[in-house]
């Protein structure tokens, strides 16, 4: 008699969040901003060289200033769990009955008897650092972040910046003429933007097809709005 050997149970999640929001971020901005400066000074002014150099500026500028604000808050995120730690730490020395409390709470919470309730809290409770970790984790919600993390973010969003960037911005490097260079940059920008808006709708779990649209539109109104000012002042 043959015995079927059981499949083990895979489950499925999203793995590098972080990053992937780093490039959500970085690539989304980098295809729409350079994206509008492109079409709204097409509208202006007619050497397709002007709009490269200006490209060229908006996109280190931008990839600097997004990785930054990505460092920034990678910064923030460490300071904040360490500042949380040291006011647990303390909590666990000097307030300990009322901790002892809020992790007995926990484990009530979840389904556990009177009994294993206090075997698991006085078990937790031998260990300084682990009780510390616990009521990170299940008291606060609040996972340790990675050391690099900061650096890490800034390279995610700059590059992707510089990465979406340079897609509306390509067809000036090869057309002289705005207008003509225009019509491929908006070509191949929308492309990228459904694709990109299609990809990161499916990863997240949202309708993809409505997540690549909505991108798409975003990216189309704010060239159109950009190129409609500054035919307007131009004239």
């Amino acid at each position: 008699m043959s015995q079927t050997t059981p499949h083990p149970h895979e489950e499925k999640h999203l793995r590098s969040s972080d990053m992937l929001r780093d490039v959500v971020i970085g690539m989304s901005d980098g295809l729409t901003v350079p994206f509008a400066l492109a079409a709204g000074l097409s509208g202006a002014v007619s050497n397709s060289s002007i709009i490269v150099i200006a490209g060229i500026a908006e996109i280190v500028a931008g990839s600097i200033a997004m990785g930054l604000g990505g460092y920034l808050s990678g910064k923030t995120e460490q300071d904040h769990y360490h500042s949380e730690v040291k006011r647990e730490e303390y909590e666990v020395e000097h307030m300990r009955h009322e901790e002892l409390s809020e992790t007995k709470d926990f484990f009530a919470n979840i389904g556990l008897s009177e009994a294993v309730q206090q075997q698991a809290t006085e078990e937790i409770a031998q260990d300084k650092k682990r009780w510390v970790d616990f009521m990170m984790k299940y008291e606060l919600g609040l996972e340790k972040p990675d050391p690099k993390r900061a650096t890490k973010s800034a390279l995610n969003i700059g590059i992707s910046y510089i990465i979406g960037g340079i897609i509306p911005l390509s067809p000036y490097f090869f057309i002289s003429s705005t207008q003509e260079a225009l019509k491929y940059s908006v070509i191949a920008t929308l492309i990228c933007l459904f694709i990109f808006g299609y990809f990161k709708s499916r990863i997240t779990g949202m309708n993809p097809w409505w997540g690549a649209l909505r991108v798409t539109l975003i990216g189309a109104v704010a060239a159109g709005a950009a190129f409609g000012v500054a035919k307007i002042f131009s004239n």
